[in-house]
């Protein structure tokens, strides 16, 4: 069977198509118990396809998706990704992507026009930053944006080193023009602990290694497990949108379409929304929709750019 697409007929013979080749393999950079919720979510709709994903970041999985396109040797089927550079590059040129041919994108509530980029590219989950502290060691809290450059806050803020994310480097910018001119300046002066990823933050809180951050996915799953955390969304947030798609060099085509429709149906959204925004509206544990958090602003954020955004930032921040 081909793996430059499914097999033509109706979703029935895809779906059975599906089912005789038998798994698919899913790349995210999502919350990994939620990518966990949504494999055993898919396998309780389809029993007969072994779902298995792995968990990186976009550094890390974009350029294995470029290599397995340029061998035509795939390995993954589907790819959730959250650099808007690359999602924006991907959907223009095509190459990395085949056209999506799932019911569920026709669904009114998921909005297939303002979801779904040149038919390939779909919009799946969302994450919206807070700002959060240990309530052990604050137990006030934080009001606002400024209350995270307070002096007492020296060497105890945990932030996110930007090296390679373009979707970090737009958020370290987000904070200079919503929050308040100089907030980084400001914040770098507070000497923060850093860390390669908002995870690591999450963590850091939860153990007291850091008392406060502003740039963390609301910490619900944190909280219900008794940690000693709380957050709150800054007004205004920001946040990225995570797109996804079915590989051109998928190995299991139709798999592959199965996969990328469940993840856009009630049942995917509830596994993938779990502290995160939903690309349907009214799904249990969501903390916004996805449709409202804009992708950011792809022109300026060239490689070049985050590379110079980056040597100042390391000025700045690394001491």
């Amino acid at each position: 069977m081909s793996s430059s697409g499914p097999v033509e007929g109706t979703w029935d013979q895809i779906v059975a198509a599906a089912e005789r080749e038998g798994s698919v393999f899913l790349y995210s950079t999502q919350h990994p118990e939620n990518l966990q919720a949504l494999k055993t979510a898919f396998s309780q709709a389809y029993p007969e396809i072994e779902m298995e994903f792995v968990r990186g970041t976009d550094v890390e999985l974009n350029p294995r998706v470029e290599t397995e396109n340029r061998t035509g040797k795939g390995t993954g089927d589907v790819h959730m990704a959250s650099d808007p550079a690359w999602i924006t590059n991907a959907a223009a040129s095509g190459v990395y992507s085949t056209d999506i041919v799932g019911p569920a994108f026709d669904n009114a509530d998921y909005g297939r026009e303002r979801s779904v980029l040149e038919d390939k590219i779909f919009l799946t989950s969302a994450a919206v930053f807070a700002m959060a502290w240990n309530t052990s060691a604050l137990p006030q809290g934080l009001a606002s944006t400024d209350d995270l450059l307070d002096p007492a806050l020296d060497e105890k803020i945990g932030v996110v080193n930007p090296a390679g994310f373009a979707a970090v480097v737009d958020e370290y910018q987000f904070f200079d023009r919503e929050w308040s001119g100089g907030f980084n300046e400001q914040l770098a002066q507070l000497n923060p602990r850093i860390y390669p990823g908002s995870l690591g933050i999450a963590q850091a809180l939860s153990s007291g290694e850091v008392v406060a951050t502003p740039m963390v996915q609301p910490l619900v799953r944190e909280m219900a497990a008794g940690a000693p955390v709380d957050w709150a969304l800054p007004n205004p947030a920001w946040g990225t949108p995570w797109y996804s798609h079915v590989l051109s060099a998928a190995p299991h085509p139709n798999a592959a379409q199965v996969l990328a429709n469940f993840m856009v149906t009630p049942e995917g959204q509830t596994a993938l929304s779990y502290g995160y925004g939903s690309a349907l509206p009214n799904i249990e544990g969501a903390v916004a929709r996805a449709q409202d958090i804009p992708l950011p602003d792809t022109e300026t954020l060239t490689p070049e750019f985050v590379s110079q955004f980056q040597q100042e930032w390391e000025k700045d921040f690394v001491r």
